[in-house]
């Protein structure tokens, strides 16, 4: 820090001269102006702030809502600084005593109602003090770690929302600046993030800049039926005829078949009236389907989620809808979910088998879609206690756990196949199905027709067998056919034990008694006592004892089952033959039954 240096001198003879020295640099006259201006609007900067000194006598009043939606001016600074503020404040009318008045922005300025507090507050600070500040930490970047945010949607929102504000207040300078930088966004940008560049050059009625916005869109693939619905129809129409004077020999799908472009309408439009049932009327009165209208593709863009959850119950859904469909830019009904920010109609689709891993024509997946629009501020926020969480946050929360569980259930299929194929690990495999193979061979044993009967439900028949009741076929599982690849023997191997898990299954349900004589069979008993010749004469005596009392405790437990089965058989049939004091309620539900 610099001090300045005082020097007395005095009538009187004067003190001896010291030795010269060189004389100090002295500032020019601009640098003293530019230091002084730059803590003037320091200074003037500071009274934007909230946290700072409130002295402010007007509120300028956002669209967006919530606590930020207030923005505390002062009218003698702005009315001085703008010709546009002095008219406005001057024409306002005497508020009560203590009463601010208070600017409602969606009605002061056209596209007042998309400007959010991050855009304005430099405006604003540009009248202030004359500097126009870059945009708040985090507010002009996305959150994608693969993005360079020259052009992210973000990016373009603000400066899109500054050129509103800009304009609206009539600050010419600021206006010409945000049209270059805007300029810069078309020849870079996504077609589909060039669509509030053309909203805001109609707008503001900044001409050159639509003109550049119409060239780039007409040359693009980006669907027709996406720009009516975006486009001013002005805007549009230019569009449609520019694309037909680029390719003279490509046919509008209007004039090649009106008929199907009317149906096709009309189905959008059912849409638009949020009928599901007039839809599924249309579909089935006229040969196109939901593929066909891309209406699926239209629900997930523009419609409500209720109305989406409708379309993918109709019953033509479940032949004809393909949720993974891709649309003339390449889009599936997930991207343009995702580019709408919805997190229920992302849920829907989910469920539904969307999968999150198509990509659209310029490599973005869905979860790059969300993230590459979804502002880093807005994320980096701490989320407050009883505070709802953000949409966009929302959206790429549950895409980044359906990738997970994505990546879960392959890493699991892997391992299965990993774990036949290794010999460390195919024993307990081989092992398990071989345990499988036995108690299913006892049961055609003890009760034929029985295990049969199951088997057959379960299609166990259909699989391939191995022979069981002998530890010695543990080999026959591990023998290698040369005309079968590793992955086939794990697939036929996996098949016939998913069989035969049915079976065991099948039989506990349905024969729980006599599964309980073949659990304690496999624990307590040898795999020899069907071998009733082998072994010395005392040893055949022993099995065909043994055996004997084994079949008994078999018809007993079969005994209990079937009696158990009787019981349920009489009961249902006593409940249908009761008396005929309740014979109206039956008649109603008969007659119920018959109007359905």
């Amino acid at each position: 820090m610099e001090t300045s240096t005082i020097t007395f001198s005095s009538s009187s003879s004067p003190p001896p001269s010291p030795s010269p020295s060189p004389p100090r640099p002295q500032a020019a006259p601009a640098d003293l102006d530019a230091v002084s201006l730059g803590r003037l609007s320091a200074n003037l900067e500071r009274l934007l702030d909230p946290a700072f000194f409130n002295c402010t006598d007007a509120d300028v009043v956002l669209a967006a809502g919530g606590d930020d939606a207030v923005v505390g001016v002062h009218r003698c600074i702005l009315a001085a600084r703008s010709n546009f503020f002095l008219d406005h404040f001057s024409s306002l009318a005497a508020n009560p005593a203590g009463k601010k008045p208070r600017l409602e922005l969606a009605d002061l300025v056209p596209g007042g109602r998309h400007i959010g507090r991050d855009a304005i507050v430099p405006v604003l600070g540009y009248l202030y003090t004359g500097l126009l500040k870059p945009p708040p930490q985090g507010a002009a970047v996305c959150v994608d770690d693969r993005c360079s945010h020259q052009a992210c949607r973000p990016a373009i929102d603000f400066v899109v929302e500054s050129t509103y504000a800009a304009s609206g207040f009539k600050i010419p300078e600021l206006v010409s600046l945000f049209q270059r930088r805007l300029s810069d966004f078309v020849t870079i940008a996504l077609v589909e993030d060039i669509v509030p560049i053309v909203l805001v050059a109609s707008t503001c009625q900044l001409p050159d800049l639509l003109s550049q916005c119409i060239q780039r869109v007409a040359e693009s693939s980006v669907d027709s039926r996406y720009l009516e619905k975006e486009l001013p129809a002005e805007t549009f129409a230019k569009v449609k005829e520019l694309r037909r004077h680029l390719s003279p020999h490509e046919s509008d799908e209007f004039i090649l078949d009106p008929e199907h472009a009317k149906r096709v309408r009309n189905i959008h439009k059912a849409l638009d009236c949020d009928d599901v049932d007039l839809v599924g009327l249309l579909l089935t009165e006229s040969r196109i389907t939901l593929d066909d209208a891309l209406a699926i593709h239209y629900a997930a863009a523009y419609c409500e989620p209720k109305v989406l959850a409708g379309m993918l119950k109709l019953e033509s859904a479940s032949d004809s809808a393909n949720v993974n469909l891709k649309n003339e830019s390449g889009c599936t009904p997930l991207h343009l979910a995702c580019m709408r920010r919805e997190p229920q109609i992302i849920l829907s689709l989910i469920e539904k088998g969307a999968s999150v891993q198509e990509k659209t024509r310029d490599g973005r997946d869905a979860l790059t879609i969300c993230k590459r629009l979804t502002r880093e501020k807005d994320c980096n926020n701490k989320l407050e206690k009883c505070k709802e969480r953000s949409k966009a946050y929302l959206c790429i929360d549950i895409l980044e756990q359906e990738i997970k569980r994505n990546s879960f259930v392959l890493e699991r299929q892997l391992s299965d196949e990993v774990s036949v194929a290794m010999p460390l690990l195919a024993d307990n495999f081989h092992m398990r199905l071989l345990n499988l193979e036995n108690r299913v061979a006892f049961a055609r044993i003890f009760f034929p027709s029985e295990a049969k009967l199951v088997m057959r439900i379960a299609q166990a028949d259909s699989t391939e067998e191995f022979a069981g009741l002998t530890s010695a076929n543990f080999s026959k599982l591990k023998e290698v056919n040369l005309n079968e690849t590793p992955t086939m023997q794990s697939k036929r191997l996996r098949e016939r034990l998913d069989a035969l898990t049915k079976t065991v299954e099948l039989g506990r349900k349905y024969f729980p008694h006599c599964s309980d004589v073949l659990d304690k069979f496999l624990n307590e008993e040898s795999t020899d006592l069907f071998f009733l010749e082998s072994g010395t004469p005392e040893d055949q005596h022993t099995k065909r004892m043994r055996f004997s009392e084994l079949k008994d405790d078999v018809n007993k437990a079969f005994n209990k089952d079937k009696a158990a089965v009787a019981a349920i058989v009489s009961s249902s049939t006593s409940a249908s033959s009761s008396p005929r004091g309740d014979g109206k309620v039956r008649h109603g539900s008969k007659k119920a039954r018959l109007s359905r």
